[in-house]
């Protein structure tokens, strides 16, 4: 065993004690410390491969301070601490730890959370470098294929989309920011689709004639290092940067990375990406950043010098895996960032733990996950740990021999078997009995099976996706779940947004709901007034995607004509009706209700397709379709009122 184990521990006894327990399992302890600058020292002599983390230390650095540090240096670390409350284990999770011992712990605790640790430690690099060699290999078939530069670009900053968020990308040859002569600019609409931003697009979104964008840029410096800048940081990085700042402003960007990328010729080439997220930049993207730059430099290079002139297109051809997302509707930021997630960690067998309020569609997102992963043609298995008893449960997960037990009169194949080479989906994960949690642990660690009253392990290859809507670190804090499951399952979160904070989303749910229930009860239901929609639209939704689509399904069942006119929503704090566009219960054509809700979004807005408040924005539409739309429509300036 190599592993080198750094103790960070200001009660010698404690850190004592732990070092004969390390040393006697067979790890090399390269020291103790009581405070950071201690363990700063020995980090930078020893580079050990894990930390045991004392929160409290002495001096006025603690230990999370020191966890930012080994997260960079990719570091694995164990949190020691002498509470179990609620917040520090929240601390703990922010600082994304590889485990937690609670003092005073036994040496097994130790020991299994050491293994927990390297466990999650080396798959962790294991699918980084596998990521990122499948970056590389993406960046040299989009430099080898077909297309102009404009295409290729897309591509690339498409393919970065799950490592790297944005709503917003601008490359640039020369300036970065300028975008008036040999720029690409990309904005974010869907999932799958993106627009592109040309000069006159440019000044459009932020309003600013071509007079004042040359005024803003006079002795403007490139960003010359690869850097970010989140929430307050990026605030203050704008002071200087006018035109930067009015782009933020206009497309609600709240977070920026810079990528300055220097081609063998020294001619600069600039990367920025924009995210309307706070805090959507690391120094992990940083590191990935410094590691992919060789690929960069000689992707960008090749395009450069491949590629003689640049046509200007709007469209980008839909990804391969788009069919997995069927179902899952909505462009808003927050979903589209979990979907990013999805594609990133489907091709792995990654254990996931899908974590959101009831009703927000994790099934749907579990059913990506299989579609998109190479066992999509093997079984998904589900079970909701909380339907089956606790005597049960036991068996319908693995299986039992005939005579187990009283009333087993045949052999019963359990649901792990029932998924060989496919993926099980463990609902409810929270509700499941402490002493089976045991035994889920042990088909983790050892990737095997016990059938009840059987007589040897049976070796099972399946992928483990888990879902709750409890806060399992409360769960634990409270005794309710095991610790080293909670970390065992916690090595790919997806945190789902509830309804409420998504609500943009709601018509387009609606209208699937509509179409999806016209379907299967044979009625000719064809949309929903935009009296009733804007009521739905200020509901909070409870229930989330759940209660929306029921209440879609009563509504549909009451509705008398072919427009749904009327909605009972639940009286509740939450509940604030509309009335902005009151008075509307006339019966129309699809075409005809589309018309006028555009019409009444332009004269709340005052016109203003573009921008932040912009009724492209209302409608959660890019400014082009919306342009197209009104087109279409018939819908001219001078019938804004």
């Amino acid at each position: 065993m190599n592993e080198k184990i750094l103790i960070v521990e200001d009660e010698f006894i404690v850190a004592n004690d732990l070092r004969l327990i390390v040393e006697k399992a067979g790890y090399t302890c390269c020291g103790t410390a009581d405070s950071v600058a201690a363990a700063l020292e020995l980090i930078s002599k020893h580079k050990p491969t894990l930390v045991l983390l004392d929160i409290f230390l002495k001096g006025d650095l603690t230990g999370i301070d020191l966890a930012r540090r080994l997260s960079e240096e990719n570091i694995a670390f164990v949190y020691l601490s002498a509470n179990s409350n609620q917040d520090i284990l929240e601390a703990a999770r922010a600082t994304q730890p590889y485990g937690f011992l609670i003092k005073p712990f036994r040496q097994k605790d130790v020991l299994v959370t050491l293994d927990i640790a390297r466990y999650r430690h080396e798959h962790s690099l294991e699918a980084r470098l596998r990521r990122e060699n499948a970056l590389q290999q993406v960046f040299a078939q989009i430099a080898d294929a077909p297309g102009d530069m404009e295409e290729k670009l897309l591509k690339i900053t498409t393919a970065l989309q799950p490592y790297i968020p944005f709503e917003y990308v601008y490359m640039d040859m020369f300036k970065e920011g300028l975008l008036l002569d040999k720029g690409f600019s990309f904005l974010r609409t869907g999932f799958d689709t993106y627009e592109s931003i040309d000069a006159a697009g440019l000044l459009e979104i932020t309003g600013l004639s071509m007079k004042q964008v040359k005024e803003m840029l006079k002795g403007y410096a490139p960003c010359s290092d690869l850097t970010f800048f989140n929430n307050d940081d990026f605030t203050r990085h704008l002071h200087n940067l006018p035109l930067k700042k009015q782009l933020a402003h206009t497309l609600q960007l709240k977070s920026n990375l810079t990528l300055p990328v220097k081609l063998p010729d020294q001619r600069p080439f600039h990367c920025c990406f924009f995210s309307r997220k706070p805090d959507a930049y690391t120094a992990d993207c940083i590191d990935m950043f410094n590691r992919l730059m060789p690929s960069l430099i000689a992707t960008f290079n090749q395009i450069l010098k491949a590629t003689a002139a640049v046509q200007k297109k709007n469209a980008a051809g839909k990804p391969d895996n788009i069919a997995a997302f069927e179902g899952i509707i909505g462009n808003n930021h927050r979903l589209l960032s979990v979907l990013d997630h999805l594609t990133q960690v489907a091709p792995l067998d990654t254990v996931v733990l899908i974590l959101g309020e009831s009703g927000t569609g994790k099934e749907q997102i579990v059913n990506a996950i299989h579609q998109l992963s190479p066992r999509r043609n093997a079984p998904l298995v589900k079970i909701n740990c909380a339907a089956l008893p606790a005597a049960l449960i036991e068996s319908e997960l693995f299986g039992h021999e005939k005579g187990a037990f009283t009333g087993a009169y045949e052999k019963r194949i359990g649901k792990f078997e029932q998924a060989a080479d496919g993926t099980i989906f463990l609902d409810e994960i929270g509700e499941m009995p402490v002493e089976l949690q045991v035994k889920l642990l042990r088909v983790l660690q050892e990737k095997e099976i016990e059938r009840l009253g059987g007589a040897a392990p049976i070796k099972v290859n399946v992928r483990i996706i888990a879902a709750t809507n409890r806060n399992l670190e409360k769960e634990v804090a409270e005794g309710r779940f095991r610790l080293d499951l909670y970390y065992r399952l916690n090595v790919f979160p997806v945190q789902l947004p509830p309804l409420r904070d998504r609500l943009d989303d709601v018509p387009a749910l609606v209208n699937h709901f509509i179409k999806v229930f016209s379907k299967k009860t044979g009625r000719n239901i064809t949309g929903i007034s935009e009296q009733a929609l804007q009521r739905m639209m200020h509901y909070h939704w409870p229930g989330n995607i759940r209660e929306l689509e029921h209440f879609t399904e009563r509504s549909m069942l009451l509705c008398k004509g072919s427009i749904i006119t009327d909605v009972q929503l639940p009286e509740s704090e939450g509940f604030k009706p509309s009335t902005s566009l009151a008075g509307n219960d006339r019966i129309k054509t699809i075409e005809e209700n589309e018309r006028d809700h555009i019409l009444a979004v332009l004269q709340k807005c005052a016109g203003r397709i573009w921008g932040e408040g912009g009724a492209a924005e209302m409608l959660n539409i890019s400014p082009t379709t919306l342009s197209s739309k009104m087109k279409r429509l018939g819908i001219k300036k001078e019938d804004v009122k």
